[in-house]
C-alpha cells in the first residue's frame, strides 16, 4: 500500500464540491438561494449549454463589500449562521460551501455592490485558485457568472447528460424556488429561450402560473393547523394528475424540499381517488417552529428530519383527505371540458333502438321499472318530473349535478345543472365509486353483507391463483366472498357481496388473484384492502352500454352528490365533466 498522506487543500475542495455540486442544476439552486437570502426582490437566471458552458445569476439583493467578497469564496465562511448549535436555522443556506465548491470545479466570477457604496467589487476563482478581490463597476446587488463547469474535475463532467436535459433540471430547480417565494420576481432563460418571467405575485397567482391552466382550474385551497404546525397552499382535484411527481411543490419554512415523509403523506392522501402509477398535483407550504426540524441532513438541503414526523404525516394526510372526501359536484372542481380542447363534430341522433346514438329521455316520465339499481345494491332516491330533452327555466334541478336530459352512447348521462352548465357523467365510473364506498362503509360497520348463490358456482383457475385465493379464505369472507376448494385449480363460490348484485364470479376471482399476487404470505390483506374493494366495485357496477331509465339516471346523479370521493372512480379517473357557459362559448368561437 502507498504511504498515507494528507490531501492538498485543492483536492479536498474538489472532492467536497462533488457532494454539493453534482450537476448544473445544483449550482443554479445554490446561487439562487444565496440571492434569496440576500433579500433580492428580482432574480434573473441565464444558462448556456444547459449550464455546462455558462450560468449567470443576477439579483438586486444587499450585495457584498470587497472585504466580504474575499471571505465569501472561502470554505465554511458564511454570514447566515447565527446559531452555532444548528437549532434555529431560518436561511436557505448556512454551510458556507456553495461558492467555494463551485469555484473548485469551474471558473467563478462574482461582481457585487452594496446599495450604500458607489462602486462594486469583483473576484475570480478558477479551479480552486482564488484571485484577489478588487474594485469594479456594477449595479447594486450581485452578479455571478460560472463558466466551464467541471473543467477542473473531468471525471464528473463526463457523466453529465446532454445540455437540454441539464437545462431542464436547472429550470425545475428554479421553479421550486419560485414556488417558495412568490414575493420575488423570477426570470429564467436557457439558450435564448425564456422559460418563465414571473412578477411579484400573491401565492395563488404564482402557483397558478407555474402549474399551468389545467391545474389552475382545479386548485383547491387548503389551510389546516395542528398545534404549532400549519399546512397551507393548494391541492388539485384528483382528475388532474401527472405521470411523475414533478408537479408536486413542497415547501417547509420557506425552503423547497423533496422530503420522503411529505411525498409519502401526499401519496397516501390521494391513494383512494387517483389511479395507481399517477401522481397528484399539489403546492403545499408547511410552517412549524425551526427547532422542530433538522435541515442539516442532506448536502443539498432537500431533505429534512422532523422532530415529530407522525404529527406532520397525520396533518398532511388528514387535511388533504378531508378536502378530497366531498361528494361529486359540491366541493371539488369538476374537470372542465374546455381544458381538454376537444374537436367539435356535428352529432346526429339515431333511432332509440340503435346502439351508440344520442337517446333523449321520453316524455312523460316513465314509471321506474323493477330492479334497476336495486339489483346492484343502490336504491333510487327519486326521479324528478322535469327530466326531458329541453329543461324549462322554471323547472331546472337545484342539485349540483342537475337533472338528466339524455343518455349518450348508452354510456354517458347528460344532465343540465341549475347554472345552465352541461354535465356529462360516465355511468360505469360513477357507479363503481358508489359501489366502492358502499362496500367500504359496510366493512367499517363490521362486515360486508353476503348474498348466497342459489347454485354454488365452480370457477377453474391456474393452480397458483386458486391457492392464492384459498390461502386468504377467512379474510375474503370478511368482504362477503365465501369460497372453498373444489379440487386442483378449482374454486367453489358459495356467496358474493350482496352489494354487487350478480356478477360473473370467474372474472372477479381472476382479478382478485392478480391483486393478491402482490402480497406475500406474511402480509395482511388489510394493507391492500382498498385495492381489493376497488376490484369488487368494478365488477359490481353498471356497465358501459347498458340502457338506463330516467329514475336510474336521476338516482345515479343524486347518489354521486351524496357520496364521498365521487368525483373520481376507484381507479382515479373522473366520473363527470362539466361544460360551463363560458366553455361552450369558447368552443364555438364566441369568446
Amino acid at each position: 500500500m502507498a504511504a498515507i498522506r494528507i490531501l492538498s487543500e485543492t483536492t479536498v475542495n474538489r472532492i467536497a464540491a462533488g457532494e454539493v455540486i453534482e450537476r448544473p442544476a445544483a449550482a443554479v439552486k445554490e446561487l439562487v438561494e444565496n440571492a434569496m437570502d440576500a433579500g433580492a426582490t428580482r432574480i434573473s437566471v441565464s444558462l448556456t449549454g444547459g449550464g455546462i458552458d455558462r450560468i449567470e445569476v443576477t439579483d438586486d439583493g444587499t450585495g457584498m463589500s470587497q472585504a466580504d467578497l474575499a471571505l465569501a469564496v472561502l470554505r465554511h465562511a458564511t454570514s447566515k449562521l447565527t446559531d452555532d448549535m444548528l437549532v434555529r436555522i431560518s436561511s436557505l443556506g448556512f454551510r458556507g460551501e456553495a461558492l467555494p465548491s463551485i469555484g473548485a470545479a469551474a471558473r467563478l466570477h462574482i461582481t457585487s455592490r452594496p446599495r450604500a457604496q458607489d462602486h462594486a467589487a469583483s473576484i475570480l476563482v478558477e479551479g480552486g485558485r482564488v484571485g484577489e478581490a478588487g474594485p469594479a463597476s456594477g449595479a447594486p446587488g450581485t452578479r455571478v457568472v460560472v463558466s466551464d463547469l467541471f473543467y477542473a474535475t473531468p471525471a464528473r463532467r463526463k457523466f453529465l447528460k446532454i445540455p437540454r436535459t441539464e437545462g431542464d433540471h436547472a429550470e425545475a430547480a428554479v421553479r421550486r424556488l419560485a414556488f417558495a417565494a412568490p414575493h420575488v420576481a423570477f426570470r429564467m432563460e436557457s439558450d435564448g429561450r425564456v422559460a418563465f418571467d414571473l412578477p411579484v405575485q400573491d401565492r395563488a397567482a404564482r402557483v397558478a402560473a407555474l402549474l399551468g391552466p389545467d391545474a389552475a382550474a382545479a386548485m383547491i385551497p387548503i389551510d389546516v393547523e395542528r398545534g404549532d404546525i400549519r399546512l397551507s397552499g393548494f391541492v388539485c382535484s384528483p382528475a388532474v394528475n401527472r405521470a411523475t411527481a414533478a408537479a408536486q411543490s413542497l415547501v417547509v419554512n420557506g425552503r423547497p424540499v423533496m422530503d420522503p415523509v411529505l411525498k409519502t403523506a401526499v401519496r397516501v392522501a390521494y391513494r383512494d381517488v387517483i389511479a395507481s402509477g399517477r401522481h397528484a398535483v399539489v403546492a403545499l407550504y408547511l410552517d412549524l417552529p425551526p427547532d422542530e426540524l433538522d435541515v442539516n441532513v442532506h448536502p443539498a438541503k432537500t431533505e429534512l428530519r422532523f422532530r415529530d414526523a407522525a404529527a406532520v404525516r397525520s396533518l398532511v394526510i388528514g387535511g388533504i383527505g378531508r378536502l378530497l372526501s366531498g361528494a361529486a359536484g359540491t366541493d371539488l372542481p369538476a374537470p372542465a371540458m374546455m381544458h381538454h380542447r376537444p374537436s367539435l363534430h356535428l352529432m346526429q341522433s339515431r333511432p332509440s333502438g340503435g346502439h351508440g346514438g344520442i337517446r333523449s329521455l321520453p316524455l312523460p316520465l316513465p314509471v321506474p321499472v323493477a330492479g334497476g339499481f336495486a339489483e346492484a345494491g343502490i336504491l333510487p332516491l327519486h326521479a324528478e318530473p322535469m327530466a326531458r330533452t329541453l329543461v324549462a327555466p322554471e323547472t331546472r334541478s337545484p342539485h349540483p349535478l342537475g337533472a338528466p336530459v339524455a343518455q349518450v352512447l348508452d354510456t354517458y348521462v347528460l344532465a343540465v345543472a341549475a347554472d345552465d352548465s352541461l354535465v356529462l357523467v360516465d355511468q360505469h365510473a360513477a357507479h363503481e365509486r358508489l359501489m366502492h364506498e358502499a362496500i367500504r362503509n359496510q366493512m367499517l360497520e363490521g362486515g360486508v353483507r353476503t348474498q348466497p348463490l342459489l347454485l354454488p358456482a365452480v370457477v377453474d383457475l391456474p393452480i397458483a391463483d386458486a391457492s392464492r385465493l384459498l390461502a386468504r379464505m377467512e379474510e375474503l369472507a370478511l368482504l362477503g366472498l365465501e369460497i372453498e376448494g373444489f379440487g386442483p385449480g378449482a374454486i367453489l363460490v358459495r356467496a358474493l357481496p350482496a352489494a354487487l348484485g350478480a356478477p360473473e364470479p370467474g372474472p372477479l376471482l381472476r382479478d382478485l388473484a392478480d391483486e393478491l399476487e402482490e402480497l406475500d404470505e406474511t402480509t395482511a390483506l388489510a394493507s391492500r384492502l382498498d385495492a381489493v374493494v376497488a376490484r369488487l366495485a368494478c365488477h359490481g357496477s353498471i356497465r358501459a352500454g347498458r340502457r338506463l331509465n330516467v329514475a336510474e339516471m336521476d338516482s345515479l346523479l343524486r347518489q354521486m352528490e351524496a357520496t364521498p370521493r365521487a368525483a373520481t372512480c376507484s381507479h382515479g379517473r373522473p366520473t363527470f365533466l362539466k361544460l360551463t357557459k363560458l366553455d361552450i362559448e369558447t368552443l364555438f368561437g364566441r369568446r
